[in-house]
């Protein structure tokens, strides 16, 4: 939201600086992000300066330039090439001298000396899209003749300078989206210690001057459409705004376009309240009915982009069709053109939901919908409409041809809240006395009911959305008295509470900084998402995506089942910029739906689950001098996942492996305890791949938070002293069979062995060349160690033989 300082002293006498004032929004809640010094016309016209065309010929090298000279006023004739068609001598005409730079838009570009077909040329004659103060590029700028030469263009356009801040709007505060709410704030929070008010226009001149033009209002949808309000004027002449207008306009990034276009947009940043103006001839039937249109009607607006409406879209309609998708964008056949002569003036409060939806819908963000959708004072619009009425009026000329057409039909009532004065000692720290807060409510127009010693009955106006509860007020009087004086108590008091084992955010951090010193990067993605990831799978069906009833967008239409697609949008964005050795990890909340919702105790049909994602690809070592570089592998993810079972107490060689069997991995394995799955890892699918246009293969590991953390509970440390006798290793080379998986080898032999068997171990693994196709050859480590004597080499042959025997018995294995 941009406010001018100048055009915010028009309501309010301030002798601080445009610095001190951003100070006190900030400190009221009005944060200032940014303070800017500005003119009226992007630039100031630095370097651009009146010139007379003293001779114009046809371009000896080109059908379309023309060599001119240019008399500024320095003595010198300018030589210019020109391009416009209608460029003649003897022309007043505005020039950019060499070095000037010129913007169009977001575009700059700095005028040179230079050859142009062979010419000369030491500047440029101007259009009005070039200097910013229209858009017209069909042909140079021609001055009346009265014009002085050598007049600098900022002094002859009145170019004015100005400070424009900018407020970072909170969606509850948008009573704070005009000058007049701004101001409003400003004087609550200086009149503590001066006499400060603020002061809105009056508009008690308003009054019809004759009946000429009347049309009555509908309201066919009044859910949608809490008031609307309408009247009409005639005769009026569209033309170009005074500059006052203009540059109002223009200090806050505003572009103006007619006089009557340009009030409707200075009403709404002056007051907060948007309005329409129709072209009373195009409203068939003479009748405006408010209502939805079957899903499905085309609709064509301001853009010229035809449309598809839907049945909840709220549409300002005649007697025949619709004219405007109300509180968002008006219709290409009813807007104001310059043959309008008379027209009708729009001013309502609409339902915020369904603005929010339109708007999301069709994919429109425009100041009238930014305010429907947080919510518009229904009791502002008449103000507003009698505001633009009167200055259109005397802009655009006219007559005031109706009464003001009101539709109301359920007058909003302010919010009744009860304040005690105890609670607004209790939570803000300190006793402020009735008589300040008082003071304090008066200067936010919060009207006192009735009040005892114990506290006051309020009513808040609904322009305040956001003040509906005691603390709410609270707060108001708070940000209005100023934190900062809250003194720091001398006192701190504390409570003491019993932190439940093991601490959630201690394993956290535990975890965090285990992998952190592993080259991890922690990332935060949203845990809203695209529905449509879901749709066609099964562990995660989109049946069970929680979906969102009234999304931002598209994009974020429903809550994450797994954060598997956040950390491939991250990789994604990160391998188009260049980093493609990525390790992340990511500690998130994952939502699931049961079912069919529910009427009673509906949270008992949503599901939500902590997780851990890790995820690692590219290389997992660069290249260096003493290394080459290495990618990441599936063995790569396995042993950080583990890891971490095993910092948390958990055995991974106690759990039950089998394949994940969902869609997510090519490859991959499921680690369960007590039938219930902790971990699933693996390489991801190859579509999942496409659909992110990641080139490289990703590992990932999720890790079910949730479950892992209880078991934390039961794992106990148990200290054991270092063994006195030593250990012995064993090597033996098995050909098996290609379905033989080493656990299988692993738990036959600790069944066969219990007593010295300490560990076995895979460290090598061969198939090709003399080894039959539907084999492969395993070299297997085994460790024996007997804690209470030394090994004899009969007694580590015996077992040798036993677990040989074993393997040739349950696995058909043959000794290499």
């Amino acid at each position: 939201m941009k406010i001018s300082y100048k055009w915010l002293k028009e309501y309010i006498q301030l002798d601080e600086s445009p610095e001190e004032v951003a100070k006190i929004l900030t400190q009221t809640g009005l944060e200032v992000g940014s303070l800017e010094e500005v003119e009226t016309i992007k630039g100031g016209m630095k370097g651009l300066v009146i010139g007379e065309v003293v001779s114009c010929e046809k371009h000896p090298d080109s059908d379309h330039l023309s060599k001119t000279t240019v008399n500024i006023g320095t003595g010198e004739l300018l030589p210019i090439v020109c391009g416009a068609p209608n460029v003649a001598a003897g022309q007043k005409v505005v020039v950019a001298t060499e070095g000037t730079t010129l913007y169009m838009g977001d575009d700059e570009f700095t005028i040179k000396k230079s050859k142009i077909r062979g010419e000369i040329s030491q500047g440029m004659i101007c259009a009005e899209d070039e200097i910013g103060i229209g858009s017209d590029h069909e042909g140079i700028i021609v001055l009346e003749d009265s014009v002085r030469v050598g007049t600098p263009a900022k002094d002859y356009y009145q170019v004015e300078s100005d400070w424009m801040i900018e407020i970072d709007l909170t969606p509850n505060r948008i009573d704070g989206a005009s000058h007049i709410g701004v101001a409003r704030d400003l004087a609550a929070f200086l009149g503590k210690t001066k006499k400060m008010e603020y002061t809105r226009p009056s508009v008690d001149g308003f009054k019809a001057d004759n009946h000429k033009l009347e049309i009555p209002v509908e309201i066919g949808t009044p859910e949608a459409c809490k008031r609307y309000a309408g009247v009409t004027i005639s005769g009026v002449e569209i033309k170009e705004s005074p500059d006052w207008l203009k540059n109002k306009l223009r200090v806050i990034g505003h572009t103006p376009i007619n006089n009557v276009v340009d009030i409707t947009n200075f009403v709404l940043f002056e007051t907060g309240q948007p309005l329409h103006a129709f072209d009373a001839d195009k409203i068939t039937g003479k009748k405006v009915i408010v209502k939805t249109l079957p899903s499905g009607t085309k609709f064509t607006t301001l853009d010229e982009v035809e449309r598809e409406l839907h049945e909840n879209d709220l549409m300002i309609c005649n007697a025949e069709e619709g004219m405007c998708i109300g509180g968002v964008f008006g219709g290409i056949k009813s807007g104001v053109k310059d043959s309008t002569k008379n027209i009708f003036l729009e001013s309502a409060c609409f339902d915020p939901v369904y603005i929010r939806k339109t708007a999301r819908r069709h994919g429109l963000n425009t100041d009238a919908s930014f305010r429907f959708e947080r919510g518009t004072d229904p009791n502002g619009v008449i103000y507003a409409l009698k505001r633009a009425a009167l200055l259109i009026k005397e802009l655009a000329g006219g007559t005031i041809s109706s009464e003001i057409v009101d539709v109301y039909p359920q007058p909003v009532e302010d919010y009744k809240v009860e304040l005690s004065f105890a609670n607004v000692t209790r939570l803000i720290g300190k006793d402020l006395g009735s008589e300040q807060i008082k003071n304090i409510l008066a200067s936010l127009e919060i009207k006192i009911e009735r009040e005892d010693e114990k506290g006051l009955s309020l009513l808040v106006p609904p322009y305040r959305v956001d003040v509906q509860r005691e603390a709410d007020v609270i707060e108001e009087i708070l940000r209005i008295y100023g934190y900062n004086n809250v003194e720091i108590p001398s006192v701190v008091t504390s409570s003491l509470q019993y932190a439940e084992q093991p601490d959630i955010n201690q394993m956290r951090n535990l975890v965090s900084e285990m992998l952190t010193a592993q080259g991890f990067n922690e990332i935060w993605s949203n845990s809203l998402t695209k529905s449509g990831y879901y749709e066609g799978l099964r562990q995660y069906s989109g049946e069970q995506t929680v979906k969102l009833l009234n999304p931002l967008s598209a994009e974020l239409n429903g809550m994450r089942q797994t954060l598997l697609f956040g950390g491939l949008e991250a990789i994604a964005y990160n391998a188009n910029r260049q980093n493609k050795n990525l390790r992340f990890y990511e500690f998130g909340n994952c939502y699931f739906f049961k079912g069919t919702a529910l009427k009673e105790h509906p949270e008992t049909n949503y599901r939500e689950e902590e997780h851990l994602a890790l995820f690692a690809t590219g290389n997992k070592t660069e290249e260096n001098w003493a290394e080459k570089e290495a990618p990441a592998t599936f063995f790569s993810i396995k042993t950080y996942a583990e890891n971490i079972l095993k910092k948390l107490g958990i055995n991974p060689e106690q759990l039950q492996i089998s394949e994940p069997g969902n869609e997510l991995f090519d490859e991959g394995l499921q680690y369960q305890l007590n039938n219930k799955t902790i971990l699933q890892m693996g390489i991801v699918a190859k579509k999942w791949l496409k659909k992110f246009d990641i080139e490289n293969p990703v590992y990932y590991a999720d890790l079910d938070w949730g479950r892992i953390i209880p078991e934390k509970r039961k794992h106990k440390i148990v200290f054991e002293e270092l063994p006195k006798f030593p250990a012995v290793r064993r090597d033996l080379a098995l050909l098996i069979d290609k379905s033989v998986k080493f656990s299988q080898i692993k738990e036959s032999a600790f069944k066969v062995e219990r007593q010295i068997l300490r560990n076995v171990n895979l460290f090598d693994v061969y198939e090709g060349k003399g080894i039959p196709a539907d084999k492969k050859s395993y070299a297997v480590s085994f460790i024996l160690r007997d804690d209470s004597r030394t090994l004899k080499d009969k007694q580590i042959d015996k077992t040798m033989k036993k677990l040989l025997s074993a393997f040739e018995r349950d696995f058909g294995a043959q000794l290499r």
